[in-house]
């Protein structure tokens, strides 16, 4: 530890090159991590913060939500069966404001259950975004397709899908504006995968969320640049560590040849790449969890310290596997041979 500190010191130029360039790195990786929980909460709150629980869509669907028509038959039968089961249906719309200006919202109804609102007919529940477009509680709205009007009863937080703000109706309602009898889905609190039903097919809450076409897309592209900054911080530390052992041969052959192993000269790389990734991750962490504070509003930004710690964990990982993938030269070293060499 010792040894190791003293070449930080030495190189200090060196060493803090790297440690800004970790910096930055886990920096944008944070930032990203961020914006895509942020994302993903923006697109699909509805679903990720329900209980577990199994979904349950009609077989013929395709896997797409909108398209499924579960039986009124099948539906009754498993609601009656099934204590904790649900069934409700979600589609995009909109609302005319008392302004008669369009809103963009998901309409979501369900059976009675304590996961979602009750709402009466001619009532709707929003997410608490609308209240920033001017909407409050007692406002009148209306649907094109709706014979009738909508009063406002209340809000609920942070609830949307598909980046659109939920608005809880009847189910009378929905099956007016829609011209449908049926329920889309079926959710069963607490389900597994063991639980089949004739004609329906089954998904777990983040199997469901991955049917979702503009979560899944936006997801996955996000995720790909997340672990490829990772893999970018392994190479960055492999590639500087294998530059520094390359002009210290001569100087482990010495250290070798005076009995030092090569398991404590593992030690001293593994120790600088510590000294090095724990400041700098640290400082990342700070200015992510500041920046998580000030985000504007209507930014899509949320990083938990779950997600803090779990990429922090995995930088520290790929930094050892890195500098020890670069320091495997050292063992092939032979201490004649290195000081002959004459590099110090």
């Amino acid at each position: 530890m010792n040894l190791a500190w003293k070449e930080i010191k030495k190189s200090k130029v060196r060493f803090l090159i790297l440690g800004s360039i970790v910096f930055l790195v886990s920096l944008l990786t944070f930032i990203i991590s961020g914006l895509a929980n942020g994302l993903s909460q923006d697109n699909a709150a509805l679903i990720k913060d329900l209980p577990n629980g199994q979904f349950y869509m009609d077989a013929d669907a395709d896997e797409t939500y909108n398209l499924s028509r579960i039986d009124n038959s099948t539906m009754e039968k498993l609601l009656n069966n099934e204590k904790d089961a649900t069934a409700l249906s979600i589609q995009m719309g909109f609302l005319n404001d008392e302004s008669d200006k369009q809103q963009s919202v998901a309409f979501v109804t369900s059976t009675d259950s304590k996961l979602f609102p009750h709402v009466k007919s001619g009532e709707v529940i929003l997410d608490r975004s609308m209240e920033d477009k001017g909407i409050k509680v007692g406002d009148t709205l209306t649907n094109n397709q709706f014979s009738g009007e909508f009063i406002v009863k209340g809000f609920v937080d942070q609830t949307k899908f598909s980046h659109a703000p939920v608005a809880f109706i009847n189910i009378k309602n929905y099956k007016e504006i829609y011209r449908v009898n049926e329920m889309q889905l079926v959710f069963l609190l607490g389900g597994d995968s063991s639980q089949e039903f004739a004609g329906l097919q089954s998904f777990s809450k983040q199997d469901f969320l991955n049917t979702i076409p503009s979560y899944s897309a936006e997801q996955m592209s996000l995720n790909m640049i997340v672990w490829f900054l990772v893999v970018i911080s392994g190479l960055l530390f492999a590639i500087f560590f294998y530059m520094m052992n390359v002009q210290k041969i001569g100087l482990y052959g010495i250290l070798k040849a005076i009995g030092l192993k090569t398991s404590r000269l593992f030690r001293i790389m593994w120790a600088q790449m510590i000294f090095i990734t724990v400041p700098a991750l640290a400082l990342s962490i700070v200015l992510c969890q500041v920046f998580n504070r000030i985000a504007p509003e209507g930014m899509p930004f949320s990083l938990t310290m779950e997600t803090t710690a779990t990429l922090s964990v995995v930088f520290l990982i790929i930094g050892f596997i890195g500098a020890t993938l670069s320091g495997i030269q050292i063992k092939k070293v032979e201490p004649l041979q290195a000081i002959q060499q004459g590099e110090m």
